[in-house]
């Protein structure tokens, strides 16, 4: 507990505090530098470089084993690199004891003391470096209320929710005023409902406390599309994706992205050649479709059209259009939207819309239309999941 809650940077001080502090908002940044590491020479990070700018929200997600975990306990200072170095700041903190790397840290089973209230719990990081007693009871109450959690300061773990418990954790890692929060599936313990809410505390939080540099691993792509300022995407131990996260979701690099960061409908074509502003006509069987050439991918090639599930209609559109017809296989009512799973040309299509008062019966041949503004082209050669 100790190394989560380590000595901290004043982000929640003043400009005018922290200046007096010596504290700069570049003290705040991480840095991964060809980071390797490795369990019993099984490699589980693989030459990572990535940077977190000061102010930022990183998110990474990434399936179980991708190496998204072993990235943030490694700028804890819980797991060592093979090789390669970790900056904080300025600073490289490779071989930097955790509780001396400025950072607070919140984990998914909230690990709170279950004999210390809440004030008590969040109180911790600051008696465990000797913090004067009035600034205790000042922090202490600052931080609980920035949580909406100040009227159950008297409370002990057992007498609260999960969601309240979080909370607590979350203010108990603020208290120590850290450069980088470091969140490890925070909200994974929590029932659908309160993780929504919870979601929206983070995003006020991190409004409030601009300067506060935060790495959030997730394997919850709703969580990243929500809170992220950028997002990478781990598989097997590598970043295989990094960029902002509309950018990410609109124009996914590689096969393996485009599944894993929201739902996508991909489809072999063929015949690349570029048109006018960025766009490419391509050919899907016998069908001749546009799409986003957004990657710049040459001409006379193989790809992926990428389409996804909300972007297909049941009528056509109104600027550049493409169609093509399909058979249902299946109709799913999820209460505001229905799923439609057809069938186009021996490849599975997926189309999200608002429910129909009389939806096509499995078997009807079915026209789906799409934007060519709302598809784009990837490589076929990289990453195929």
């Amino acid at each position: 507990m100790r190394a989560e809650l380590a000595d901290v940077a004043p982000a929640m001080a003043t400009p005018a505090q922290r200046e007096r502090a010596g504290v700069d908002a570049a003290s705040s940044g991480i840095r991964f530098d060809d980071v390797t590491v490795a369990y019993n020479d099984v490699v589980v990070l693989d030459s990572l470089s990535l940077t977190v700018k000061p102010g930022e929200i990183v998110a990474l997600i990434g399936p179980s084993g991708s190496g998204k975990t072993t990235a943030l306990r490694a700028v804890a200072g819980f797991v060592r690199p093979l090789r390669g170095t970790i900056s904080i700041g300025t600073r490289d903190v490779t071989n930097v004891a955790p509780h001396a790397r400025n950072i607070g840290m919140v984990v998914q089973n909230y690990a709170l003391f279950p004999h210390m209230r809440a004030e008590e719990n969040v109180a911790f990081g600051l008696r465990a470096r000797g913090a004067p007693a009035d600034v205790i009871r000042e922090r202490v109450p600052e931080c609980l209320r920035m949580v909406g959690m100040a009227s159950y300061a008297k409370r002990f773990p057992r007498e609260l929710s999960g969601g309240q418990q979080q909370r607590v954790a979350i203010a108990r890692a603020l208290a120590i005023r850290p450069q980088v929060l470091l969140l490890d599936e925070p909200l994974s313990a929590l029932d659908a409902q309160i993780r929504r809410s919870m979601l929206d505390e983070l995003a006020r939080l991190h409004r409030d406390l601009p300067s506060l540099t935060v790495l959030y691993v997730t394997h919850d792509q709703t969580e990243a599309l929500t809170l992220a300022d950028h997002i990478g995407i781990m598989r097997d131990g590598k970043l295989v994706a990094f960029g902002d996260a509309q950018s990410l979701y609109r124009y996914p690099p590689n096969r393996f992205s485009a599944e894993f960061l929201g739902r996508a409908n991909l489809l072999p074509v063929r015949e690349v050649a570029t048109t006018t502003a960025g766009m490419a006509r391509v050919r899907f069987g016998a069908d001749a479709l546009i799409a986003r050439n957004h990657h710049g991918l040459p001409d006379g090639g193989e790809c992926l059209l990428c389409v996804r599930p909300h972007d297909l209609r049941l009528s056509p559109c109104d600027s550049i259009g493409n169609v093509l017809g399909g058979v249902v296989k299946s109709v799913q009512w999820q209460g505001d939207m229905q799923n439609v799973e057809l069938d186009v040309a021996g490849h599975a299509l997926r189309l999200t819309c608002a429910p129909m008062h009389a939806p096509p019966a499995p078997g009807a041949p079915l026209a789906i239309h799409f934007s060519a503004s709302e598809a784009t082209l990837i490589p076929e050669h990289t990453l195929r999941g």
